[in-house]
């Protein structure tokens, strides 16, 4: 008869900010001492006066966590109580090194001993989620983003107008926007991440392709929560010539009075605004009123085929697209990926597309290549 009992191996990480003005985000504790204060090149380095060079480490024994002052000047403290001597951490408890605060939190991963082995066997969901999660500190700590720009062009001449700035990386299990995003969702990172992603973006695009229009694109997070307008506002201190367009997915368009906000900031910062994925749920005709954007970009769900579509189909598209136009609105083709897709558009009015007929994501040193040799498209 075969037995197991489950047993379970812990990641502890710390949550927090280095200084005011950085974002609060996560360090896993992958190291044995995992040493902290304000020299450079250690496992969390704090770049305060209050920190010591060498302030403080955390140990592993086990699945517990130690941590021990190691004479530093303004002291370490665990839940408002000083560590004189090495204190074991918890889940959930607040540790200070002088005044930088910090979460404590660990994660568990299951571990199931067969006895008809002899061994443990980590269940291998749980293994790639804490090397993901791992993955996605090395990314954030790093800056390990690797911009990808798809180009936006006229659809009467293929003149490349702009570029939608997409997020790749190299870190194995973060390669694309939809992993990354998956990771900061386990730790409720989604704005930062797509923080860090535009500014990456603009600033790689600004150094190499020139970009007359740079599309930067919105988390839905970001509408809910502080920090878009002052990560806007930031943006353009840093970038003060480059043209802008912050893209806002239609599904997220849902408070008329925070847009109306937005736009206002937009307008301020000489930003424009593109709602994109128009037509993938509920078209929202008012919103498209009331803030006006720069660009509409129309779903990629109703570009594709457009040239098989059934007139009727192809008439309602054709009707949005002219109410488009006359409210002063640029619409654009999502996912125009054949020369037959092309000419449907050009023909219901589009003035812009985007898709593989026109260019595929690729970085900054691809898409200059392939901008060198554009032909017309007419």
């Amino acid at each position: 008869m075969q037995s197991s009992t489950a047993t379970s191996n812990l990641i502890w990480s710390l949550r927090g900010r280095v200084d005011d003005t950085t974002a609060t985000r996560d360090w896993v504790i992958d190291a044995s001492p995992f040493v902290v204060g304000r020299r450079g090149g250690l496992q969390l380095t704090l770049p305060r006066q209050t920190v010591s060079q060498m302030h403080a480490e955390i140990t592993r024994d086990g699945d517990d966590v130690w941590v021990r002052d190691v004479g530093s000047t303004n002291g370490t403290y665990v839940n408002g109580c000083p560590v004189l001597e090495p204190t074991k951490l918890g889940d959930g408890d607040l540790i200070q090194f002088a005044d930088a605060a910090f979460r404590v939190a660990c994660a568990a991963i299951s571990v199931t001993s067969a006895s008809r082995h002899g061994t443990e066997v980590r269940t291998e969901q749980s293994c790639d989620r804490a090397f993901t999660l791992m993955q996605f500190d090395k990314l954030m700590s790093q800056r390990a983003v690797v911009p990808y720009f798809q180009p936006v062009v006229v659809l009467a001449t293929g003149e490349r107008v702009g570029y939608e700035v997409l997020g790749r990386s190299r870190l194995w299990g973060l390669q694309t926007p939809k992993d990354m995003f998956l990771a900061a969702s386990q730790l409720n990172l989604e704005s930062e991440l797509s923080r860090m992603l535009r500014t990456a973006g603009v600033e790689r695009g600004m150094q190499s392709l020139n970009a007359p229009n740079l599309f930067v694109n919105t988390h839905p997070a970001e509408l809910t929560e502080f920090g878009l307008l002052d990560s806007l506002r930031d943006l353009r201190q840093k970038f003060p010539d480059q043209p802008v367009t912050l893209e806002v997915h239609e599904a997220a368009v849902v408070d008329v009075a925070k847009m109306k906000e937005l736009r206002g900031v937009l307008d301020e910062l000489d930003f424009r605004l593109a709602f994109d994925d128009f037509g993938s749920g509920q078209s929202r005709l008012i919103e498209l009123i009331d803030v006006n954007p720069d660009f509409v970009k129309f779903d990629i769900k109703l570009i594709h085929g457009i040239d098989d579509a059934p007139t009727r189909q192809q008439q309602m598209i054709g009707s949005l697209v002219q109410m488009t136009r006359e409210l002063g609105i640029v619409p654009l083709a999502e996912g125009v990926e054949t020369e037959g897709e092309h000419e449907a558009c050009l023909k219901l009015g589009f003035e812009l597309g985007q898709g593989y007929f026109y260019g595929k994501p690729a970085s900054a040193t691809e898409n200059l290549s392939e901008a060198s040799t554009d032909v017309s498209l007419i």
